[in-house]
């Protein structure tokens, strides 16, 4: 199967739209998005988890296509929204996640080759930022690591997890604050 050129070049939202009459069409939403949306989720969940998720992502985007908001030209923050519900239904998985990370100091899928983290300051080498963020509250979680992961705006989050930007912000900071006074904690 071979998408069209011109589906590659339109935005997400016509693409979307598109995909209601060519389904295949849909295809291209997959590969703008699956890699970043998989990298994410490694990181939230591991590699074992993260290829059912992504597809589970993808295979509800699918289903619930028209009732897309075509006025949103970047899909992104609807499949993360939808991504963050699907982690959220495995919150042990990512609770012992971060554990790993405290115990060993290693990202369980970094054992067998494949590269998750990518600076110095992530959890594969920051033990204290990992039992950081096991004790944060799930909404304060998801918001800051899909600000700090995800690279998603304020209104993107709010989109994606349907809730509003002053909601957004106050997570962003409580889940902040917790994280600086559990580190400074750390290091005393």
């Amino acid at each position: 199967m071979t998408i069209p050129r011109e589906a590659v070049e339109v935005d997400d939202a016509r693409l979307i739209e598109r995909s209601l009459d060519e389904p295949e069409i849909f295809a291209t939403l997959f590969d703008r998005h699956a890699p970043l949306l998989h990298r994410y989720v490694t990181r939230r969940l591991g590699p074992s988890e993260a290829e059912d998720v992504v597809a589970d992502t993808f295979l509800a985007a699918f289903q619930h296509r028209g009732r897309y908001d075509r006025r949103r030209s970047d899909a992104r923050p609807w499949l993360y929204g939808i991504a963050s519900n699907l982690i959220g239904r495995r919150r042990r998985t990512e609770m012992s996640l971060y554990r790993a990370y405290v115990r060993s100091g290693v990202h369980p899928a970094e054992r067998s080759g494949f590269p998750v983290e990518d600076g110095a300051d992530t959890l594969a080498v920051n033990r204290p930022l990992a039992l950081a963020l096991m004790k944060l509250a799930p909404a304060d979680r998801d918001v800051l690591l899909l600000v700090a992961w995800a690279e998603l705006s304020y209104q993107e989050v709010a989109d994606a997890l349907a809730i509003p930007p002053g909601t957004v912000a106050s997570r962003l900071n409580r889940a902040r604050l917790r994280i600086r006074q559990a580190l400074s904690r750390q290091g005393e």
